[in-house]
């Protein structure tokens, strides 16, 4: 079965445009080009960009409230489709937070979850924030609960 749709056309954007559509002015694209901060393409003299180079430089700051919103977009190309699974090694992998203390180490794992974008094969790794707050609240209790005996001793 033949495929009949036409191929999407990259559109290409020159300085001026490009400049336009991040609504910067032209002397800032060619500091962040200089700084490496903007993926762009030559073609001959000629500098040109790719409309998903201009939107891989914009960054999105995510308010608690949005905060699932940023787990759904790829934080490198900002691409939708992001594909759900878990980090492997030897075994689970699992994130431990330093100056944890628990009888058992599996007491202080976090369980993670990751996403990898479909289009730049980009990984993101996401912890369990309950579980993490839960773990500093008990180890800040530890350490309040060991710092009191010391001077309970000294006054016996």
């Amino acid at each position: 079965m033949e495929n009949t749709e036409p191929a999407k056309k990259t559109r290409w954007y020159s300085i001026r445009e490009a400049a336009e559509y991040l609504d910067v002015g032209e002397p800032t694209l060619y500091r962040w080009m200089r700084e490496g901060k903007i993926t762009f393409r030559k073609v001959g003299d000629s500098t040109r960009f790719w409309q998903e180079d201009l939107d891989s430089v914009m960054q999105v700051f995510y308010s608690a409230k949005d905060l699932g919103k940023a787990r759904e977009v790829c934080p490198i190309c900002r691409h939708d489709e992001l594909v759900e699974g878990k980090v492997r090694g030897a075994g689970l992998v699992y994130f431990v937070p330093k100056k944890t203390k628990f009888w058992t180490l599996k007491d202080s794992f976090v369980d993670t979850t990751a996403r990898m974008c479909t289009r730049c094969g980009a990984v993101t790794w996401f912890g369990d924030t309950a579980k993490l707050a839960k773990l500093r609240s008990l180890t800040r209790q530890k350490d309040t609960d060991e710092t009191a005996r010391p001077s309970e001793e000294g006054q016996s």
